[in-house]
């Protein structure tokens, strides 16, 4: 008799039944955009997380910027370790209010592989070429996923990549989307103080004191306090939220890091210069279609289109030497 027994998706989705009520469940998903056989042990949300992370644009994550632009030291977030935290804090809440943990993971694995390089320039860099609605990179998410490298994904992961930012309406459809929403907003602000701090840019004992007063000394506890109060108020509440007072103090943190980190001239010079090199690589490569590489390419796509699935697809050092190859200023 083996002590191992077999665990089948039948057994998962046997298994969700027991999940919250609000949880989404695999078995009444809306599905993909083309049919496929059900696979014998993964649900569709388990399949979704496991095709995006052997994808392209998911390995390229380790070498495109986080916030700090090429920084010297190895313990640095970047774009890949960032995701890699999203998913653990996005399966933390889903697990603590018993939503559906692959579907959260899934959404939070992809939720920033249409980042450009060199961190939040993106946006910035690329919406000139796309007015009058700009570009964003979760749209480019999406994008990747359905037409770049066509995962067929189901709806309810699709939708929570689109909608993962906090400016996206409408919102995500399902429960465990606000739960990469608040896991992103999370993440970013615990790692990027301690990365500020490692930078020399502020210190532990300069964050506002209400930020101090309420989530303690900058590290690993800031994290566990943010999923804390988001289970607790979820409880109270019946949807994916934090408490107002915990809410007001992690604006008044992420307020206070435009003001001292993201928007530091050092930085901004930095940024500057990135942006420039953005533009240049989609000037030079309108002008200059033929040298788009064949591969990850939508030849049906409009031309600044396909210009930017390029650019926006690069890391940062394969843009930066692409743009010393073609001779761009630095």
């Amino acid at each position: 008799m083996s002590d191992l027994i077999r665990y089948e998706r039948a057994d998962r989705e046997a298994d969700e039944t027991r999940l919250s009520p609000a949880a989404t469940r695999s078995t009444r998903s809306r599905g993909r955009m083309r049919e496929e056989e059900p696979d014998r042990y993964r649900t569709p949300f388990e399949r979704d997380r496991d095709r995006i992370i052997h994808s392209k644009a998911f390995r390229r994550l380790k070498h495109k910027t986080q916030v700090f632009l090429n920084p010297e030291g190895d313990h640095f977030v970047t774009r890949l370790t960032h995701t890699l935290q999203v998913a653990q804090i996005a399966r933390g809440l889903a697990r603590g209010l018993s939503l559906n943990e692959p579907l959260a993971e899934a959404i939070a694995l992809g939720h920033d592989v249409g980042h450009t390089p060199f961190g939040h320039t993106g946006e910035e860099a690329l919406s000139p070429y796309f007015s009058p609605d700009g570009w964003h990179h979760a749209a480019q998410s999406v994008r990747i996923y359905e037409v770049l490298e066509d995962l067929n994904l189901t709806w309810e992961v699709r939708d929570g990549i689109r909608a993962h930012s906090w400016k996206i309406d409408p919102p995500p459809a399902t429960p465990e989307a606000h739960c990469v929403r608040y896991a992103d907003r999370i993440a970013y602000l615990s790692h990027d103080a301690l990365d500020a701090i490692r930078a020399g840019v502020l210190a532990p004992d300069s964050f506002p004191r209400p930020v101090l007063e309420r989530f303690g000394a900058p590290g690993r506890g800031w994290v566990g306090e943010m999923i804390e109060a988001v289970i607790d108020h979820s409880v109270a509440v019946g949807t994916v939220q934090m408490d107002d007072r915990t809410l007001a103090v992690m604006h008044q943190l992420r307020d206070f890091m435009f003001e001292r980190v993201y928007l530091d001239p050092v930085l901004l010079r930095e940024q500057r210069s990135a942006i420039a090199t953005l533009r240049g690589l989609m000037d030079h490569h309108l002008q200059h279609p033929d040298q788009l590489p064949d591969s990850y390419r939508e030849h049906d796509a409009p031309l600044v289109v396909q210009v930017a699935d390029y650019v926006a697809g690069m890391t940062d050092r394969y843009a930066l030497a692409t743009r010393d190859r073609i001779g761009l200023t630095p």
